[in-house]
């Protein structure tokens, strides 16, 4: 069963307000911004695990979550590595 847009919305603004904690980029974000950055961080943690043999589809919603929350601590640290430099 899945989750449907809602749910991925859902898990997509938890990982990405936690991953925004974690890097301390949460003054900067709202609401909107965490769960963009938590649903590409879903994506880019699924490739990436994907890449090392691990197939995430069908975990279940803790590992979706603990997948799209490595993937935005990822994401959030290439951005701000990146603006840092500019």
């Amino acid at each position: 069963m899945g989750l449907g847009i809602i749910g991925w919305i859902i898990i997509g603004g938890l990982a990405g307000w936690v991953a925004s904690k974690i890097m301390n980029t949460d003054a900067q974000q709202g609401i909107i911004l965490n769960i963009v950055v938590g649903i590409i961080g879903g994506l880019l943690g699924g490739w990436l695990l994907g890449l090392f043999g691990m197939d995430m589809a069908g975990a279940g919603v803790i590992a979706s979550f603990l997948t799209a929350l490595l993937g935005a601590v990822i994401l959030l640290f290439i951005v701000k590595a990146v603006t840092k430099r500019a």
